[in-house]
């Protein structure tokens, strides 16, 4: 399955004006998920907004506005056939592609994992059946990602998730309704497999209707909605195992959502591994903590536990 180009219009920034230069997005290597416009597109498509946020000293590319979604593609020099999917967080609200997209791959592709990042779009931005709208993306770059992967040099069986807060919820929602249709195949890609061989979750968002609404990681919605994207509710033992990495201070996202994912998981017998941080907060990414910080090891570990999968 061929790949489709990427336009000069989809998720690209522009060039730079003002005070600050935005980190170039995409990559020089990417793909677009959807040969046309994505599903649920209204006349009016979101305004692409590509802008430098975050703490001072540390400021970030933040997405906005994603109506073309594309994956950046991430080698590493020596790639060792295994694949992780990348999918930031933003609260639903955001994409926070630089923080929890980028830099992962710059943690990851020394070890030799190959990193596809997501930039996907969000569920308020005027698409119809907006809940679905970040799923439909994940499963699809699954979908491409897999349908090439002789061209990635990856071995399809080894392709992971690892997604972060709201990224987090949407890794996970992959993980367990990897196989719910919310959209209605166009190629041959969409004969492949959405399921990810193993999931990451890093200080995520599990069960969206737990949080108040209005915040990080709660688009709106009905009830049914919310049951329907309650992670640990939906965990079989057909789910596939799961590495957790969460603070305990983390004042977004309680790390109750990690201690209700590892409970599911244990009462399913999924294999599962969870790593809880004392301090840290929210919002870290892959670099981002202190270099001597505990929870700047999640990487190290989660690399040891994706090579422990067999």
């Amino acid at each position: 399955m061929a790949l489709p180009m990427a336009k000069a219009t989809a998720a690209q920034a522009p060039a730079p004006s003002g005070p600050e230069t935005l980190t170039p997005w995409p990559p020089r290597e990417h793909f677009r998920l959807w040969p046309g416009k994505a599903p649920g597109a209204q006349a009016k498509l979101p305004t692409y907004a590509p802008s430098m946020n975050g703490r001072p000293g540390m400021r970030e590319l933040w997405l906005r506005g994603v109506s073309d979604p594309v994956v950046g593609v991430f080698r590493p020099a020596r790639p060792n056939g295994t694949a992780v999917l990348s999918i930031p967080g933003g609260g639903y609200g955001f994409v926070s592609i630089e923080n929890e997209g980028i830099d992962v791959a710059k943690a990851l592709n020394p070890a030799g994992i190959t990193v596809f990042a997501l930039a996907y779009r969000l569920p308020g931005e005027g698409w119809t059946d907006q809940q679905d709208v970040p799923l439909q993306d994940a499963q699809r770059a699954m979908r491409l990602i897999r349908a090439n992967a002789a061209r990635y040099g990856i071995d399809p069986a080894k392709l992971g998730a690892c997604g972060f807060s709201a990224g987090g919820h949407l890794a996970g929602s992959l993980t367990v309704a990897h196989d719910d249709r919310v959209y209605p195949p166009i190629d041959a890609a969409d004969r492949q497999s959405a399921r990810p061989a193993f999931t990451g979750l890093v200080y995520p968002v599990t069960n969206i209707g737990a949080i108040n609404r209005g915040g990080a990681g709660q688009p709106d919605g009905p009830m049914t909605v919310y049951r329907r994207y309650d992670i640990p509710a939906r965990v079989t033992a057909q789910t596939p195992p799961v590495f957790l990495a969460h603070s305990v201070d983390d004042p977004v996202c309680p790390v109750d959502q990690s201690l209700d994912m590892l409970a599911a998981c244990r009462r399913a017998k999924v294999p599962v591994e969870a790593h809880l941080f004392e301090q840290g907060g929210h919002g870290y990414g892959a670099l981002h903590a202190p270099i001597d910080s505990p929870q700047r090891a999640w990487t190290d570990l989660f690399i040891r536990w994706i090579g422990q999968r067999k």
